[in-house]
């Protein structure tokens, strides 16, 4: 907890009315003021700027309330840049800055409902109401995201900004364009039109974010909150595009209707997404009420909240109540205790993922916790253990936040037991033994084995995959029955599977063994860089294994390449050249490599050092824009590149085709500005032959 701020001394100037001299503050109170405004501002640029906070919003408010109260004993410590008046972070580097029409402040918080009779009590005398007039209040769930600003003119997205330092927001117009709830056109709405809302990461899409980051080497986002503020303030609208996300609107900036309910209804009206749980309340009480009842309904959102908002609905009174430096006065942040409890780490294992990652996770004494019952939470990665310092027999916090397996907060080191000793990751795979690779610049450490039984379904089926060895009809269900029969061990396996086996396993048959031996035949004849894709080696996609094998030819030199000679292909960098390196020098890898050539696998490309044959790609420049379904933009650049073709990321008069899939941007525009042909995904599939 921070230090709190030393009681208010009567003095004679403050009797005489007067402000307090410079020289009347004590040297410690303006070291302890120096000190707190230089956290609230760390905290605020981690929180607002990094997306990396490290204590909770409740931990903040307290600092923020100990400068506050600091600079209210001594009004000459206040300045026009103090945190205590200015609101939100500064710009994050990249991104052009735009002032608001109206400025965007925050809200005032409250986290007991005396706090919030004691806001009711302090609004009233403000506005001169009688104590006994019931006021009425919207209350709307407070979404866990990012603050936005949007403007419509003529109907149509022109401007979306965050909400920055209140003053100057950040213009992120084109990733606002990416989030499919916000509507990039209005019908019947006014020729200029502000709105405002959060955007945010549902719970399920922010899971299905962190298995791809985790699956790419990069580090898990902390929560929902975090990973959205990060994605819409993103340098590349298609990554942002990527990550999906969602957007509740709650507020009509000016031009409004008379209350703030209707002005939900309005918005609705216009199609914006307005979150359904809003609820009218006719008092105070009715109010308090709602917040009690969402206290303990949170867990029932598929997105996180960490509060409700409570305004009034009268909106003429919102123009009479007026604003501070930093919050409105008709609004109020009802604030939920944060989700936590104690408990003792028995153990801590590390887990071997489908992708081979490493994972520590601590088993913990059994808690109850947001109603279900904990015995786990993840440490994420071995950086993560040594920050917190997480020992096995350590009592620690642990909180549940917007992850499938909740997470320690910190260690209570007062109750670590003598004689504790750090955590250490191990140096091999925990089930096949066999040695653990870290990229440099990553967290992950992962199983090197392409035979790990722990990521071997993961790896059957990516081997068999279209894009890789294309075997039809290896499916989920079927390489469950193999390995559940102990049939198939590594990849080689599938090439000793007789008829007899196939026909008598589950919903097989003759026919359908005959079909699938046909397809785990004509695997045999696919180019090398098929095969290179389908061992799944770190880093190396569908493009990447093609330039490869087109650089070495035969597999056998590939697997004698140091890393310079690798790094001497286009695209391959320090990073990917030590990830194909550590997996020909594992020998479990080597083995497999030997099995499949004595199984007849093709070990060369027979394009190397020739030019690609010609067709529709050869010779011609795509450019590619917007979200396809069946393709990542890495899998449609490597699919092109194969055949001839050249992907560059501008449209220009030489360009041959603009390939667009879902939300395309400007260049689709420019495309058609120019007269450059325009492909679907479904015209791409025909000249690939697909359809």
């Amino acid at each position: 907890m921070p230090p709190r701020t030393p009681k208010k001394k009567t003095t004679a100037s403050a009797r005489g009315g007067t402000a307090s001299a410079p020289s009347a503050v004590p040297a410690s109170v303006r070291a302890l003021h120096s000190r707190l405004r230089q956290e609230v501002k760390r905290h605020r640029r981690l929180y607002y700027v990094d997306n990396a906070p490290e204590i909770t919003d409740a931990e903040y408010d307290v600092l923020e309330a100990d400068l506050r109260r600091l600079e209210e004993q001594y009004p000459d410590l206040r300045t026009r840049e103090s945190p205590s008046v200015t609101v939100g972070g500064e710009p994050a580097p990249g991104l052009v800055t735009v002032r608001h029409r109206v400025p965007m402040l925050s809200l005032e918080n409250a986290y007991t409902e005396t706090e919030v009779r004691d806001w009711e009590g302090r609004l009233r005398r403000a506005l001169d109401l009688p104590a006994e007039a019931p006021q009425e209040y919207v209350g709307e769930l407070k979404i866990d995201g990012l603050s936005v600003s949007l403007l419509y003119e003529r109907g149509e997205l022109a401007q979306g900004l965050t909400r920055g330092d209140g003053r100057m927001g950040e213009d992120v117009t084109a990733n606002i364009r990416t989030v499919r709830s916000i509507p990039q056109r209005l019908s019947r709405a006014p020729a200029r039109l502000e709105v405002r809302g959060e955007v945010f990461f549902a719970l399920s899409e922010f899971r299905r974010l962190n298995e791809a980051r985790q699956e790419a080497g990069l580090p898990a986002f902390a929560n929902p909150r975090n990973a959205a503020a990060g994605s819409i303030r993103l340098l590349d609208p298609q990554e942002t595009a990527q990550r999906r996300l969602d957007a509740f609107l709650y507020q009509i900036v000016e031009g409004a209707p008379r209350r703030h309910w209707e002005a939900l209804e309005r918005l609705r009206a216009w199609r914006f997404p307005v979150n359904p749980h809003a609820r009218r309340c006719a008092a105070l009480e009715e109010a308090i009420e709602f917040c009690r009842a969402w206290q303990g309904r949170r867990e029932e959102l598929d997105y996180e909240i960490d509060g409700v908002v409570l305004k009034l609905d009268d909106l003429e009174l919102h123009e009479r109540a007026g604003a501070t430096a930093k919050s409105p006065r008709w609004a109020l942040a009802y604030k939920f205790p944060s989700q936590q409890a104690t408990t003792r780490v028995r153990t801590i294992e590390v887990q071997v993922g489908r992708t081979g990652a490493l994972t520590p996770v601590a088993i913990l004494e059994p808690v109850e916790l947001g109603g279900t019952t904990i015995a786990r939470a993840t440490l994420h990665n071995e950086e993560e253990v040594r920050r917190k310092d997480v020992r096995a027999d350590d009592t620690v916090v642990i909180e549940k936040g917007g992850e499938v397996i909740p997470k320690v907060v910190h260690v209570v080191l007062e109750k670590r037991p003598a004689g504790s000793r750090p955590f250490q990751m191990p140096a091999t795979c925990p089930v096949c033994g066999s040695g653990a690779f870290r990229p440099e610049g990553e967290v992950i450490s992962r199983c090197t084995s392409a035979s790990c039984p722990a990521r071997l379904r993961e790896a059957l089926l990516h081997f068999a995959s279209r894009r890789a060895l294309d075997i039809e009809g290896l499916g989920d269900a079927l390489v469950d029955q193999l390995l559940a029969r102990e049939l198939v061990r590594d990849m080689a396996d599938l090439y000793h599977l007789d008829r007899d086996t196939l026909a008598g396993l589950e919903r097989m048959g003759e026919k359908s063994a005959d079909n699938l031996l046909r397809q785990i035949d004509k695997s045999h004849r696919l180019p090398l860089h098929r095969l290179l894709f389908g061992l799944g080696i770190r880093f190396v996609g569908e493009r990447t294994a093609a330039q490869i094998a087109r650089h070495f030819g035969h597999l056998d030199a590939l697997a004698e390449a140091g890393e310079e000679p690798l790094m001497e292909v286009e695209d391959v960098g320090p990073r990917v050249a030590a990830s194909v390196r550590a997996f020909f020098t594992q020998p479990s890898n080597r083995a497999l490599l030997g099995r499949l050539r004595s199984a007849g696998l093709n070990f060369e490309e027979p394009s190397a050092g020739t030019p690609p044959a010609a067709g529709p790609f050869a010779g011609k420049t795509f450019v590619l824009t917007g979200v396809l379904e069946g393709y990542t933009r890495q899998q449609a650049a490597a699919l092109i590149e194969a055949r001839g073709g050249k992907v560059t990321a501008s449209v220009s008069r030489g360009t041959d085709f603009v390939l667009a899939g879902s939300d395309p941007g400007s260049k689709l525009d420019k495309a058609r500005e120019l007269g450059v042909a325009v492909l679907g995904e479904r015209d791409f599939r025909r000249m690939l032959g697909e359809e």
